[in-house]
């Protein structure tokens, strides 16, 4: 793949309007936790348990209408939702900036439009992943899923500091302004994609009926339930072993700035690969990324067995590359392999099992580190992430789902 076709995407208007809205949408994602967590702490006088109520209060009702979300996609069309839901959370986050900078702002009412934030993200999350194959010709994938890949890597990189930068010299309450603002611009620039309009086959029928032809789907296409059932394993292991337990583990071995570090490491290794798959055709995306992700057991091994500095680094930007391998081929089978006008709530269905299980890795592994020690759970963590990883890999149409034809025709419509 040269690098003429690498960029071929951007040549698409459509594809240029969508980039630029999740461009700008990242930017402010990438500051938003970061300033709200501060934002209630001021509010609060620092205590913990209110951000922890501020965030429930936006990820429960987020995750149980992520398949109420996904119907409506497919039905209304992708741009219309995501634009609704973009402008809704510019409302909402709106509300809270000014209530924070005005000094009028109460938990309850950080809760409660955390709350609304929480149900548009919900109702909007299956639009934003489905759309990409309504805005780029199908020959185009890899490359379009490559740039906004990179585009999210190197905000992850510099946006936590540009958002801690903000919160020290104007406040929590203008940071989370800049959010807001990023929310209008993006729903704004979505206004500019020009797709055909929607073609529902299944005209009249109740969300009920539709939400069961989505499960039907799921149930009889082996490749995907296969991977949305190990993932619910492996993300529940990632959140509790790596993100709940790293930290605690890191303080007393390799330090804090040790962990700031290896996560670092993660991040270099998922743009290094970004670059990579903007040259490199993956023709068995599942196979190559149930390998790729396979790696992120490594690290969590190495933190209980041996947590050297310089081995976890190596080993954690393997994880990142590893990470990045699995995000482009999934999305490549998702959108290549699912018919568009099941493809919303197909992504619904994999977002419930992804999000579903990461609490209870988070409430689980805290517990079983205290009655069985760090060093056990973590060595024990990081062998069972492979073997759920090589057991997805027992299904032959995981390791045997190719990629479409590149002469695909053009972009569906949404």
């Amino acid at each position: 793949m040269t690098w003429s076709a690498s960029l071929a995407p951007l040549r698409e208007a459509n594809f240029r309007y969508y980039y630029l809205s999740r461009l700008v949408n990242m930017i402010g994602n990438a500051m938003a936790s970061l300033a709200l967590a501060f934002a209630v702490l001021k509010v609060t006088d620092d205590d913990p348990a209110a951000v922890g109520y501020v965030l429930a209060a936006h990820t429960v009702p987020m995750v149980l209408l992520l398949l109420w979300g996904g119907v409506v996609a497919d039905r209304f069309g992708r741009v219309a939702v995501l634009q609704f839901s973009n402008l809704a959370s510019a409302v909402s986050q709106g509300l809270i900036a000014a209530l924070v900078i005005t000094g009028t702002a109460e938990l309850w009412s950080l809760v409660a439009l955390s709350l609304v934030h929480g149900i548009v993200s919900g109702v909007g999350f299956p639009a934003m992943a489905s759309m990409l194959p309504s805005v780029v010709a199908k020959e185009h994938l890899q490359p379009a899923n490559a740039l906004v890949s990179l585009a999210r890597s190197g905000i992850v990189i510099i946006g936590p500091t540009v958002a801690a930068l903000l919160v020290v010299t104007v406040g929590p309450g203008w940071a989370l302004a800049v959010d807001a603002t990023t929310w209008l611009v993006s729903g704004l620039l979505l206004g500019l994609v020009r797709l055909p309009a929607v073609a529902r086959r299944s005209a009249g029928a109740s969300t009920f009926t539709e939400l069961r032809e989505g499960w039907s789907y799921v149930r009889r296409t082996q490749w995907l339930w296969v991977v949305v059932l190990g993932f619910s394993v492996l993300n529940a292991i990632h959140a509790g072993a790596w993100f709940t337990l790293g930290p605690a583990r890191a303080k007393e071995t390799i330090g804090e700035q040790g962990w700031g570090l290896v996560l670092s490491a993660e991040a270099v290794g998922l743009l290094l690969m970004t670059l990579v798959l903007l040259r490199v055709r993956l023709e068995r995306p599942l196979l190559v990324g149930m390998v790729g992700i396979m790696a992120l057991g490594l690290p969590i091994f190495m933190l209980g067995a041996h947590p050297h500095l310089l081995w976890l680094v190596l080993a954690t930007f393997i994880a990142g590359a590893g990470t990045e391998l699995f995000n482009m081929g999934w999305n490549l089978a998702m959108q290549e392999q699912v018919p568009d006008e099941m493809l919303s709530r197909a992504y619904s269905y994999d977002a419930l099992g992804s999000f579903a299980a990461m609490p209870v890795g988070q409430v689980l592994f805290g517990p079983l580190a205290v009655a069985f020690g760090f060093t056990d759970v973590l060595v024990v963590s990081g062998i069972v992430y492979v073997v759920v990883c090589g057991l997805v890999l027992l299904s032959p149409e995981v390791r045997r789902l190719a990629r479409a034809p590149e002469e695909q025709p053009s972009p569906a419509a949404a």
